[in-house]
């Protein structure tokens, strides 16, 4: 996979080039503020990019995530976080193809190669501390009332971008008996697509707007960040 890191910490930067590298990957091009990691995105292609959510000044990150998409919809994107922050990040998930980690989880080698791995092939990765967060807010809205404690932990799990082989192993459960969660989920949601993955990509969007991810510019502080 070619990627391209858009860090401003050297060390970290490095780091995740180097780590990248001795997985296999190519680091085409490594930038330390949001406009020369946009300018090495235009000018590499790559498969990947994987971005700090601040670099140098608050969400800057964001923004080149966003500048990148307006050119290049389908651009997988890493996004990654000393902290928990939401502002603007819907916007980014609703297209897919991208993920949303803290920091520490790159010290989990295989969790932050499978995630990137899930996001380069258009899926989502959204890091499971935010999707906590998310569980408690969801679990008031009256567009998820209908789902058992159980369907709503398996939501959560496909919001982090799991496979139901995954969820199933995470849950103790038959991949059977997550296929038939996911199937009261997309039935109780409204989603008939018959598509699974376009339900899926739904569900989740139906997850994180009842949990009231803020979207927008002028989107609210969320989540007490």
């Amino acid at each position: 996979m070619r990627i391209v890191i858009g860090e401003d910490s050297a060390l970290f930067r490095e780091g995740l080039a180097a780590l990248l590298q001795s997985s296999g990957h190519e680091v085409v091009a490594r930038a330390s503020t949001a406009a020369a990691a946009v300018s090495q995105v235009r000018a590499h292609r790559p498969d990947a990019v994987v971005l700090d959510i601040r670099m140098p000044t608050d969400h800057e990150g964001i923004a080149a995530a966003l500048e990148i998409r307006e050119w290049s919809p389908a651009m997988p994107i890493m996004l990654l976080s000393q902290h928990i922050e939401v502002r603007r990040v819907f916007d980014l998930v609703q297209a897919g193809a991208m993920g949303y980690l803290l920091k520490d989880r790159v010290l989990d080698v295989d969790e932050f190669l499978a995630a990137l791995d899930r996001v380069a092939a258009g899926g989502t990765a959204l890091d499971s501390d935010v999707v906590s967060r998310l569980v408690g807010a969801a679990r008031t809205s009256t567009v998820l009332d209908n789902l058992t404690p159980r369907e709503l932990d398996v939501l959560s799990l496909m919001a982090q971008g799991w496979s139901n082989a995954t969820i199933a192993r995470r849950l103790s459960l038959s991949e059977r008996t997550i296929e038939t969660h996911c199937g009261s989920i997309f039935v109780k949601l409204g989603l008939t697509e018959s598509v699974d993955e376009n339900r899926r990509v739904r569900a989740i969007l139906t997850y994180l707007e009842a949990a009231d991810w803020p979207r927008g510019d002028d989107a609210r502080t969320a989540l007490g960040t």
